[in-house]
């Protein structure tokens, strides 16, 4: 740790379990479970697993920085086996979410692309995904809402910027 931490380890110490406590309920899949009991998880692609909407995720946010992404690409981004992610995204092509286009400048590489169904529904979950947010932050002061924007984008960005390296 450098100087900017020092005398601070009761705060570092509460980041670090919220933190830990985030992952719980995102590896527990609590946010599908809400979904579910409320009645958001239907329609045509209420039965796919959670694992291919984390797909939808990766493929857009590449799109967003300009790129498009390998079935290999998009494993390491979601943290999975390439067979995992191969399957997941056969799931997603099925379903009409991801199309496969061939890279233009390696015509034996095919790329993963949202579809407007996939875009939809990619929409969908983060329409739910605000609305909870927004539903735990009801009660905050508009500036503490503020700030925890600003700090927990910056802290992603850190973070990132160390396990990234």
């Amino acid at each position: 740790m450098d100087g900017n931490c020092a005398g601070e380890p009761r705060e570092v110490a509460a980041i670090e379990r919220a933190v830990v406590a985030l992952r719980r309920q995102q590896r527990s899949h609590a946010l599908a479970r809400l979904s579910a009991r409320r009645g958001s998880r239907s329609g045509p692609y209420g039965a796919l697993p959670d694992a291919v909407f984390q797909l939808l995720d990766v493929v857009d946010e590449a799109a967003e920085h300009g790129r498009a992404l390998t079935v290999t690409e998009a494993a390491a981004a979601l943290a999975v086996d390439q067979p995992r992610a191969s399957r997941l995204a056969s799931q997603a092509l099925e379903a009409g979410l991801l199309y496969r286009g061939t890279d233009p400048s390696d015509g034996r590489r095919s790329l993963l692309g949202l579809t407007a169904d996939g875009r939809e529904a990619l929409d969908e979950i983060r329409s739910f995904r605000q609305e909870v947010i927004a539903e735990a932050l009801e009660g905050w002061p508009a500036a503490d809402r503020a700030a925890l924007a600003r700090l927990l984008a910056r802290f992603v960005t850190d973070v990132a910027a160390i396990t990234d390296a």
